[in-house]
């Protein structure tokens, strides 16, 4: 055990064997087997669980241990409502005292800290000047700086003992740290940087045993601390802090001696100020390691990132008089506590995690009971055989008599060796219920073996053979109905996945310098560790390539080098790499219950081609993680998996990339989830996905019937782009009209314009997009512009609605704030709506195969809810309309023709209600509303795609084609061009100019000039024509206008809202009729009409 024969006399030696030997028998004491004797549980049933209760007193993680093995959990806090209760049932069984709970957090969750450690130990002897050790590395500059070790000090002296000094040319103190006990029996110590002395402060008590210190230094300030035992002792700022004269960092290419005081540069030694002592284990960073980093190196674990120097003794130049010897000792426990339930008083406590504790299982209750019967139905055939294969109790027969065994290496080797060789045997048998649990019963054993120092790692890679073979065997098809029958007492599937990736960390002892990658695969299960290193010049990315036992098939995940960039632009100069991979067999199957049974309740939404039938977990399960300091990190991966799933006839397999979550209905062992998830490519018999984080993946393949043929499916996207291209050019044609022909400025045109260009900026990107999918940045761009002018169209509509309203309903608000609110609803909302959807579903926002939003997701509601709620709003806005024009044809029916038979009044009010509602069902974009019936039969997609494709086209006859103000307008540019045309008359007329104001799209008023120029017309105007409506007793108000779509005689409420301005048209018939006499031709029948219909003026 010792690297030379130590002197028997040896204060130091026999010192340092008898600390070790007391470590070594508490620790003994501890892993023994503290269940094998003891009280028996106490059962306590429950409406929905069943409790064991277990007397004898177990630290946290054995009782943990314990419940876990017999697929149960440790008792987790009750609910406030339940505690008093809860603590009643317990003492009514004469249960009190102090019992352990679950953490929810699973914070403690992890293997033991507690561990053998094999270090090489430095015995320094009596205070000398040649004592001393070496430390045999280059050391770059420090601007932070940690250093780490564990020291027995000797109490038979009082002075001054240097522990460490680093000494470069400059300075021959430039980093050190010095310590003496105090006359109280304290050990204090000072820390040296740059010459600079911090105070002697108290970190332990002088009591010959072992201690763990850290000292940490940081240029920044000059903040140092000293830890002693995994708590902070020291700490304060200021200590040689940057200044004129103060270096930025300590100096590197330095020499670092342990044991002595340098006063030249690696040499002049005093014995006064030499360390008496033993000293081991000590690490360097470079830099500052906080509080949790500090207990895991004090807990044996070796933080990898920024390390400047780890302990090992051919990095040692020691000086022939200090001893050196390897010894084996208990690394210290973890100062966690853990929390406690104190029955009878109902409340909680915590107490050392190393403490010994009574504690409770908790199982569910149809777990419980479906344990029982797999044991009572029990032939133990497999059990039996192993057992006496290997001539002793390998597996127990009862579940629920199993003891809790910390198995080392070679026990675990020999167990599955022998569960291999049975299970391997013959005709692959099909496993009882029972002998599944204690097949996974005994994995979970082997998964939490220690492994420790020294041990054969030859071992440690034959054990991953054995428990790959022993995984691959149990997950074989042939025991899917065995799988099913116990998943509510292991809590689904993913529960030998879980386990898989205890192993697989095992093997990350077996990575040296020379053999960076492990990978094991046995048929369909493999996994894999790695190690990356990040300092090199160009990174590459890093895929773990699975060969699939089908010819010509493989599976892949990768982590991108990009972000091998970015861990290594965080500092990290090594990470290591779990990978796994289960193809398709029981687990699969299994699984897919999981998946149609609690993921996407949304998933059946489509455009009505598809009916969904059943969603598929289609791949193999491939898992990646990261871990850096035994830390796991987030990094995102992108994976390729083979389909398994043959297509089938009539069918559509729509891929999805998805996760197992754990955290996700916890009693059932997690759920599928796609958060994160995205599909980058998708072929026949695979998929590509892209995920942010690291995790267990699959394809799930969702299935759907298909409800239209090939055909019907060509002829809707053919009618959708005819109609969008007619729709657009029509829009294009009526936009232009507006704003060439003089269309008198209303809040009317101003709507109108602005509905028209939202639409046909939607239906230009709508024809194009499937032109963009190929590109996926492009396809995202077109997406979010697409939802944007849609919107924007659909809040234009809902302007439309509110605007009529006004006309129909009082409303107190100037043109002006009316105006300002439009334009606010009509833009602003749909750049808010489409924001917040880009800010809070960035990644899931487009479709797998359409630029658009996502159906598969809640993304799609970010456009179906605003316009669901606009429809019901332009519906009840359409239904008062109707009701204020039928009332008033009623009443001029009445007025005007009192003796009409009843024939002609019924069908007054049939065209009175047909009217308006063919007029406004366009603009108010009702006709979606036929959108949520596609799904019933493809006549109504057809109509769908009609109606809504057209509804520029629609909007371009109805607003523009038979629009009278936009006619009057063309109207009067033909008759101003006609009258410029006659250059004979003597006395041109300067008020023939149009009248046109040249705001924007708002209304606004006649600019001064046109003004002046009709107040300057020698023609006298007719008195204007009094609206007779306005005085009404019939309810809400009536504009002028809205009647002439349902008679000629007299408007009452015009639908376009657009005012006539055939004052102009007058002045300009009269300026004809002086200058030409020919020019009588624009005195017509028409020219009457029109007068006559508009109120216009009279000769």
């Amino acid at each position: 055990m010792f690297r030379r024969e130590l002197r028997s006399d040896s204060w130091f030696f026999s010192f340092l064997v008898g600390s070790l030997s007391r470590s070594l028998f508490a620790f003994a004491a501890l892993a023994k087997n503290q269940t094998s004797k003891g009280f028996a549980p106490v059962t306590i049933e429950t409406s929905r669980h069943m409790y064991e209760y277990v007397a004898t007193a177990l630290d946290w993680w054995h009782a943990d241990k314990y419940c876990e093995q017999r697929f149960a959990q440790l008792l987790f806090e009750p609910q406030d409502s339940e505690q008093a209760s809860f603590s009643k049932l317990l003492q009514s069984h004469h249960i009190r005292g102090s019992v352990w709970l679950n953490e929810r957090n699973g914070v403690l969750h992890k293997p033991k800290w507690r561990r053998d450690h094999i270090v090489p130990v430095l015995v320094f002897g009596d205070k000398t000047d040649t004592k001393y050790v070496k430390v045999l590395s280059d050391f770059p500059a420090l601007p932070a700086v940690t250093a780490c070790a564990h020291l027995q000090w000797d109490t038979r002296t009082q002075e001054i003992a240097t522990i460490f000094s680093y000494a470069v040319p400059a300075f021959f103190n430039e980093f050190q740290l010095r310590g003496f006990v105090d006359e109280e029996g304290f050990v204090r110590f000072a820390l040296i940087v740059h010459g600079h002395h911090s105070p002697y402060l108290p970190v332990f008590r002088a009591d010959g045993q072992w201690h763990h210190f850290c000292v940490t230094w940081q240029q920044e300030n000059g903040t140092w601390a000293i830890y002693a035992d995994g708590k902070r002792r020291a700490s304060a700022s200021g200590l040689c802090a940057v200044g004129p004269s103060a270096p930025q960092a300590i100096y590197g290419q330095g020499t670092f001696i342990i044991g002595q005081d340098q006063d030249s540069l690696g040499g002049t030694f005093r014995e006064k100020e030499s360390f008496s002592g033993n000293f081991t284990d000590l690490h360097i960073w470079q830099k500052v390691l906080g509080a949790e980093q500090i207990e895991k190196v004090r807990s044996c674990w070796v933080l990898e990132q920024d390390l400047v120097f780890g302990w090992s003794s051919n990095a040692l130049e020691v000086e022939s008089t200090v001893q050196e010897v390897t010894a084996q000792f208990l690394c210290p426990g973890p100062v966690e506590e853990c929390r406690v339930f104190e029955v009878g008083s109902s409340g909680f406590s915590y107490a050392s995690c190393l403490q010994s504790l009574p504690f409770i299982c908790r199982y569910r209750k149809d777990a419980y009971w479906q344990l029982k019967k797999a044991q009572l139905e029990s032939s133990h055939s497999l059990v039996g055989r192993v057992n006496t294969l290997a001539e002793r109790t390998v597996i127990p027969e009862d579940v629920f008599t199993s003891d809790v065994q910390d198995m080392n290496l070679s026990v675990a080797l020999g167990a599955l060796d022998v569960l291999a060789t049975v299970l391997r045997e013959g005709q692959k048998p099909v496993l009882e219920s029972s002998d599944l649990l204690a097949v996974l019963q005994l994995l979970k054993q082997v998964s939490d073996v220690e492994v420790q120092e020294g041990e054969e790692l030859e071992m440690l890679e034959q054990l991953g053979q054995y428990y790959v073979e022993v995984t691959e065997l149990i997950l074989e098809e042939q025991n899917i109905e065995t799988w099913s029958s116990v998943s509510q007492v292991i809590r689904g599937p993913m529960a030998v996945v879980e386990l898989c990736d205890r192993m697989v960390s095992h093997l990350a002892p077996l990575l040296t310098a020379g053999r960076t990658k492990i990978m094991i695969q046995h048929g369909n299960v493999g996994m894999e560790v790695r190690r990356l290193e990040l300092s090199r010049q160009e990174l590459s990315s890093e895929a773990y390539l699975v060969q699939s036992p089908e010819k010509g098939r493989h599976d892949l995940i990768e982590i991108p080098a990009e972000e091998m960039e970015r861990l290594k632009a965080r500092g990290l100069s090594r990470v290591t790499v779990k990978n796994m991979w289960f193809g398709y067999g029981s687990l699969q199957r299994c699984l897919s219950g999981a998946a149609g049974s609690g993921l996407f309740q949304d998933v059946a939404a489509s455009d009505g081609g598809q009916k969904y039938l059943s969603t598929t977990v289609g791949t193999a399960v491939i898992s990646s993680a990261l871990l850096s300091d035994y830390q796991e990190i987030s990094t995102s991966v992108c994976y390729r998996l083979q389909h398994r799933v043959q297509d089938l006839p009539n069918k559509l397999m729509r891929p999805i990339c998805a996760f197992w979550n754990f955290s996700l209905s916890p009693d059932a062992g997690g759920m599928w989830s796609t958060a994160g998830c995205s599909v980058v490519r998708s072929l026949p018999d695979s998929t590509a996905c892209f995920c942010n984080h690291t995790t267990n993946f699959a394809v799930l393949l969702q299935v759907y019937e298909m409800q239209r043929s090939t055909r019907e499916e060509l002829t809707l996207q053919t009618l959708t782009f005819v109609g969008c291209g007619v729709s657009f050019c029509a829009l294009i044609v009526t936009f232009i009209l507006f704003l060439a022909v003089g269309v008198p400025k209303s809040e009317r045109t101003t709507v109108h314009k602005n509905l028209i260009f939202a639409l046909a900026a939607a239906e230009a990107l709508l024809m194009f997009s499937e032109l963009a999918k190929t590109n996926q940045v492009v396809c995202f761009t077109v997406t979010a512009f697409l939802h944007l002018f849609f919107m924007a169209a659909f809040s234009w509509m809902l302007v439309e609605g509110l605007l009529l309203w006004s006309k129909v309903v009082a409303v107190n608000m100037s043109e002006d704030r009316r105006m300002k609110f439009y334009y606010v609803t009509g833009w602003g909302l749909p750049v808010v709506i489409v924001g917040v959807t880009l800010a809070t579903s960035f990644n899931k926002y487009v479709a797998d195969n359409h630029c658009w939003l996502n159906v598969q997701t809640n993304v799609i509601w970010a456009f179906v809810g605003p316009v669901l709620f606009i429809l019901a709003v332009n519906t009840f806005v359409l239904f008062r309309v109707v009701m204020v024009t039928v009332s008033s044809a009623r009443r001029r029916s009445k007025m005007l023709t009192p003796n009409s038979s009843l024939e002609n009044q019924i069908g007054i009010q049939i065209w009175a209600t047909a009217k308006p509602v063919l007029v406004l069902l366009p603009v108010l974009g009702l006709t979606w509303v036929c959108g949520v019936l596609v799904h019933l039969s493809i006549i109504w997609a057809y109509v769908f795609i009609v109606l809504n494709s057209l509804q520029g086209l629609y909007i371009f006859l109805v607003y523009a084609i038979y629009n009278s103000e936009v006619r009057n307008a063309i109207q009067r540019m033909k008759d101003k061009k006609k009258a410029l045309s006659f250059t004979n008359c003597s006395h041109p007329i300067n008020y023939l100019s149009s009248p046109r104001n040249t705001t924007s799209w708002e209304t606004g008023k006649l600019s001064p000039s046109a003004a002046e120029s009709a107040l300057s017309s020698p023609v006298q105007k007719d008195p204007p024509v009094k609206n007779i409506t306005n005085k009404g007793n019939f309810g809400a108000k009536i504009p002028m206008g809205i009647s002439s779509i349902m008679s000629p005689e007299r408007p009452a409420v015009e639908l376009t809202a657009f005012k006539s301005s055939v004052s102009k048209q007058g002045m300009l018939r009269l300026f004809s009729r002086r200058c030409h006499p020919e020019a009588l031709q624009l005195s017509s029948p028409q020219w009457t009409h029109e007068q006559g219909r508009n109120g216009g003026i009279r000769e």
